[in-house]
């Protein structure tokens, strides 16, 4: 734990400068969106399969659904862009007990392309990544301010091509717009909530929320999210809960789990989904002139075999932690930080007297 927080401090001020993190960035395993992009000129795929058991209380049928979703992201032209494909395809069987027949429906359930900016990021000042030198509590407790999230706008267009039988009459295209947040609540919870208009051209329009909450284990490549959705439509409304987990592999590999279910039998739903995410890493950094830097912002000069000794520390730790957390220093590390910034306060301090 004490070398992965000291990799923390290494990254933490390039963090705060872009979008892009050495970690994958992945918007599984839930359906939440988050506020910030992958990162210019990397290109990443999510994708699972699952599986959903949907009867409807009314209308006396049960149905069998196998599917697969994915989302190929890429970051376009600058860090905050992002242009995001999104699909579902999905095979359902349908049985109607009252008549003793059944239909086979094969298409897809979601066809979107958008872009989404971030608009507000709350964690690009460094003085707001500063941490507390003087109190430990102060940087591992939840406080009111964390609550004020990064947030980002979507715009993009549904496709409904070949006569779907899942949007009966609907347009080629409509339109759909969404309103991300993301907060830091503390080092291992992350709050992300959505707002989406969906189909908007369309004689069904779709508003729906979402409300995510992560949270990173003592072991950081392991997080655990819960998901209420809120779905609302002349053609369906529902409230639905999600939980699951997820798992680092590697910088730039993620496997998950899911499972959730819908508040209501009219229809009543249970679905598993199980997946994973992979990133094609070819960001590179902006060239920054010598004379727009500052020779401290990053711990100052470099010393003799750095770069090794982080290196060697990294591979200790076993990697990265999960995509927005930020452990913090520890105890001893704050003491150290504390004592450093006696010194230079007493160093520049202790020059010539100015009449």
């Amino acid at each position: 734990m004490k070398n992965f927080l000291k990799i923390i401090a290494f990254v933490l001020p390039f963090f705060s400068l872009a979008q892009y993190t050495d970690v994958i960035n992945s918007n599984r395993p839930g359906q939440s969106v988050s506020a910030y992009a992958v990162g210019r000129n990397v290109l990443q795929l999510e994708a699972g399969i699952y599986y959903e058991q949907k009867d409807h209380a009314l209308l006396n049928t049960q149905s069998d659904i196998w599917g697969s979703e994915f989302a190929l992201r890429y970051g376009l032209l600058f860090e905050q862009l992002e242009l995001i494909y999104e699909g579902a395809y999905q095979n359902q069987n349908i049985t109607f007990s009252d008549f003793g027949t059944s239909n086979n429906l094969t298409d897809f359930s979601r066809n979107r392309v958008g872009l989404k900016f971030l608009i507000y990021d709350r964690y690009k000042s460094e003085e707001r990544n500063k941490p507390n030198l003087y109190s430990w509590r102060a940087n591992n407790v939840f406080q009111l301010k964390n609550l004020i999230p990064s947030i980002s706008m979507y715009g993009g267009a549904t496709f409904n091509l070949g006569g779907n039988p899942f949007y009966v009459g609907d347009p080629t295209v409509s339109y759909r717009a969404l309103l991300a947040t993301q907060s830091r609540l503390s080092p291992r919870f992350v709050l992300i909530t959505n707002f989406a208009y969906d189909r908007i051209s369309s004689d069904f329009p779709e508003l729906s929320y979402l409300v995510s909450l992560s949270h990173a284990f003592r072991n950081p490549k392991w997080s655990a999210f819960v998901e209420n959705q809120g779905i609302d439509s002349d053609r369906y409304s529902d409230v639905l809960i999600r939980g699951g987990i997820a798992h680092l592999l590697g910088e730039n590999l993620q496997v998950d789990f899911n499972l959730g279910a819908s508040l209501k039998n009219t229809p009543s739903r249970v679905f598993v989904t199980i997946g994973g995410s992979y990133r094609l890493d070819l960001h590179k950094d902006k060239l920054k002139a010598i004379d727009d830097q500052n020779a401290n912002e990053n711990g100052g000069a470099i010393k003799k075999n750095s770069m090794k000794k982080k290196r060697k520390e990294k591979e200790k730790a076993g990697g990265s932690g999960a995509e927005d957390i930020n452990l913090g220093p520890s105890k001893k590390q704050l003491r150290k930080l504390k004592k450093k910034e006696r010194k230079q306060k007493k160093s520049e301090g202790g020059g010539a007297i100015d009449f």
